[in-house]
């Protein structure tokens, strides 16, 4: 789906795909009605009914998988947003064992890098545009600092030990949930599963073609579950866009000049 359509609200995406299901509805209803005639009509009341469950089932099936994938993938962004706030959290606490300037300079680091992911690389991993080329300078900066520290207690020693391994943590829940930020429903499956959406529709108009308002009141149904499923889908498919978005809300309590 573009991106135009991810940044809808709730309320005018459902509405949009809601008038597209409607105008497809129609169009079926329209054409099979207008064709059921004469031997055309004969034919068409021929179908038997029981090939509508076996359809419904493939297209429970595909919808299931679909919404399957998009959770997964919402899933594995919060715990990469959760595991990267909790990892930045301990290099700030483990930081007061180096006080005075060292300690100032960690804070810094950290502020920076948050402010970045949140005002920068946020918008990006909406509009799938975040990238591994690009590396966090601040965190980069942050671990070459660590680094370079001269303990001079056991406690320091540990402390430093541990702010490596957690800025390490850091940057490898950032590339994971950059790379989520990039997984979507690919145009095949949409494909399929409006395809097989609209075959369903067909396959309800040809078996009520001799009874319109049966045929009318059965293709509603049937488009309105459809509908609810692809807004559902839709309305997750991306983890960092749209009404549902994973927030950077654990980033910003790590530190709180930055929450809104």
């Amino acid at each position: 789906m573009p991106n135009w359509l991810h940044g809808l609200p709730l309320f005018w995406l459902a509405a949009f795909v809601f008038g597209v299901a409607v105008l497809i509805t129609a169009a079926i209803y329209a054409v099979v009605i207008s064709l059921s005639t004469g031997e055309r009509g004969r034919a068409f009341t021929s179908i038997s009914p029981g090939l509508l469950p076996p359809m419904g089932i493939v297209f429970a099936l595909l919808v299931g998988f679909l919404a399957a994938q998009v959770w997964s993938s919402g899933d594995s962004a919060a715990t990469a947003v959760s595991q990267e706030a909790s990892s930045l959290r301990a290099i700030v606490l483990l930081s007061a064992e180096f006080p005075g300037e060292p300690e100032a300079q960690v804070r810094s680091l950290v502020h920076r890098h948050i402010e970045n992911a949140v005002t920068t690389e946020w918008p990006q991993m909406a509009e799938q545009g975040a990238t591994l080329s690009v590396v966090s300078q601040p965190l980069a900066d942050l671990q070459a600092m660590t680094l370079g520290l001269r303990p001079e207690t056991p406690g320091q020693t540990i402390a430093q030990q541990e702010i490596v391994t957690s800025v390490e943590q850091a940057l490898d829940a950032r590339r994971q949930r950059i790379i989520v930020s990039e997984s979507s429903v690919n145009a095949a499956k949409w494909g399929a599963v409006g395809t097989l959406a609209i075959l369903t529709l067909f396959a309800i108009a040809f078996v009520h073609s001799a009874n319109r308002r049966g045929a009318a009141i059965a293709m509603t149904l049937f488009a309105l579950a459809a509908t609810a499923a692809i807004i559902m889908i839709a309305a997750q498919e991306r983890p960092f866009a749209g009404y549902f978005s994973v927030s950077p809300t654990p980033l910003e309590q790590v530190d709180p000049t930055l929450q809104r």
